[in-house]
């Protein structure tokens, strides 16, 4: 249930000192399968880390052979120092992985580099190039859980799946519980598979699976500088699926990962899921199921466990979405506690005691839906980001 469960990966995880509790904070995953395909969707922030602006021109070029990623510090708003930081990080590397690895023979345009934590400070290169170093002498076909660790911040759990296919597999691994919300849910996420596949097949299984997973998590509403998810193809498998059943397969694993960042939200009570239907087009489904998964008023009364419909439909109503006020129905749980825009059912029937809420908003406009999944807001929520830098 690993990055390196699909044929050609190693992964390696180890502590360099970034973090203060001594926690491991480097991770690194090595392509050395026959193909080296990549893709990557980024943060639409623009205000982005010195590791997304590299690793976007990384991408562009088609070949990723290794992956490295830090937690213990984002490495953005740094400026050109930072960016240098960046290219230095995957400049050793390579050059690493080259002298312990002849046959790999790789330079730093093929090294990706992702980072995570605090935003306006330098990372230590001190540490992290010696940490690099300790990754790749530990990397192993073994090591993906130990990388999914390196990369968590204030996630309690790593976060890891796998998804097959037909004599080939896809794996991944991601880290993220705070800063939540598209492009593409704060985030680091590296998915690898063994198919064969090229650069722009593995584009489009990318954006088909992170434009129906990722980018419809949104806890908190706030874009992170760092978001970015990475696509590797080692082709080991020698097997060539269609870009459909690629798709299919990514996107098994997107969702599965987008419903563990939900489920590890911070200081989350609630795993929330609102679903919108009868909405005249997509775009009307994704904008009042965000709408009403960003307003204060209905993640605060869900931790309360109060089933406050009006909260919700007066969050709708804000909204460019073609619909009808009168005509708005709203169950939360199974109840319908809203038909045609006033009281239905008795709100006393909505059970909100247990950890999993479903909304359900019909705008009776059209035949479109969309869910878009989000979390309450709690009391722990606020203490823990009040005190996030100190």
């Amino acid at each position: 249930m690993s990055v390196t469960t699909p044929r050609g990966f190693r992964a390696a995880g180890v502590a360099a000192g970034l973090k203060a509790n001594g926690g491991a904070d480097v991770a690194l995953v090595v392509n050395d399968g026959p193909d080296a395909g990549v893709a990557g969707v980024f943060t639409t922030n623009r205000v982005k880390a010195a590791p997304v602006r590299w690793s976007q021109q990384v991408v562009q070029g088609g070949v990723v052979r290794a992956v490295v990623l830090n937690s213990g510090g984002a490495n953005a708003c740094t400026g050109p120092a930072g960016f240098q930081d960046t290219h230095a990080t995957a400049e050793h590397t390579a050059s690493v992985l080259s002298a312990v690895s002849p046959r790999l023979l790789l330079g730093a345009g093929e090294v990706a580099v992702c980072s995570t934590g605090l935003i306006g400070e330098r990372l230590p290169m001190p540490k992290l190039l010696p940490g690099v170093r300790s990754a790749i002498k530990n990397l192993s076909r073994d090591g993906g859980a130990a990388a999914a660790e390196a990369i968590m911040t204030t996630d309690t759990r790593p976060k890891t799946t796998v998804a097959r296919g037909s004599g080939w597999t896809v794996g991944g691994m991601a880290k993220g519980s705070g800063m939540l919300a598209p492009g593409m849910a704060t985030m680091l996420c590296v998915l690898t598979t063994d198919a064969v596949a090229g650069p722009a097949t593995l584009d489009e299984a990318l954006r088909a699976a992170t434009r129906v997973t990722f980018d419809r998590v949104d806890s908190d509403g706030c874009m992170s500088t760092n978001d970015t998810v990475l696509l590797l193809s080692s082709g080991a498998s020698g097997i060539e699926p269609t870009p459909a059943e690629l798709a299919a397969a990514v996107t098994t694993a997107c969702h599965d990962l987008a419903q563990q960042l939900i489920a590890d939200a911070e200081g989350a009570t609630k795993q929330v899921a609102i679903d919108v239907v009868g909405a005249a087009d997509e775009n009307d489904a994704v904008e009042v199921g965000r709408t009403v998964a960003r307003n204060n008023l209905v993640k605060t009364a869900l931790f309360g466990n109060d089933p406050n419909w009006g909260r919700i439909l007066a969050a709708v109503g804000t909204t460019a979405a073609a619909f009808e006020p009168d005509e708005v129905d709203v169950a939360v749980n199974g109840v319908w506690v809203c038909r045609g825009g006033a009281a239905a059912e008795e709100r006393s029937k909505v059970d909100l005691t247990g950890r999993d809420v479903t909304i359900r908003i019909d705008l009776h406009a059209g035949d479109a839906v969309a869910t878009i999944w989000t979390n309450d807001l709690s009391h722990a929520y606020v203490h823990e980001n009040s005190a996030y830098s100190t």
